[in-house]
């Protein structure tokens, strides 16, 4: 067994693991910094309430315009319209347009097994309590 010593450690990790080789296979695998970037970004996005309704409600609904996802989450046009730029530039959601109504749906199947996995996750938690 190695030392330890030839495992390139992050800044302020301690000099010694406890399993070299299994560290360094972890550190060869963790994503780099942009991608972990955008991912807290896509969580932090989906971290807000009334988002989160916005997204469950097309994961219902497939496709619905601004002022049905007003009503179906209980929010105000403005809010959602504010809300979906912004899921709109995390590519979390995107728009069909039709005449002066755009239509929004989540942006592809990760997004949608995201959000089943979540609230999968949650429904065990709550049968597990």
């Amino acid at each position: 067994m190695s030392s330890g010593s030839d495992v390139a450690l992050p800044a302020g990790a301690p000099a010694r693991p406890v399993e070299p080789e299994k560290v360094a296979r972890v550190i060869a695998a963790l994503p780099g910094a942009d991608t972990v970037a955008e991912l807290a970004d896509v969580f932090g996005l989906l971290a807000d309430p009334g988002r989160l309704r916005l997204i469950t409600a097309l994961l219902e609904g497939d496709e619905m315009c601004v002022r049905d996802l007003a009503v179906a989450s209980g929010q105000s046009e403005s809010a959602v319209s504010h809300a979906l730029r912004l899921l709109r530039a995390s590519r979390v959601v995107r728009v069909r347009r039709d005449g002066r109504h755009g239509y929004y749906r989540l942006d592809d199947t990760h997004v949608r097994l995201l959000l089943q996995l979540a609230l999968a996750h949650v429904g065990h938690e709550r049968e597990g309590a």
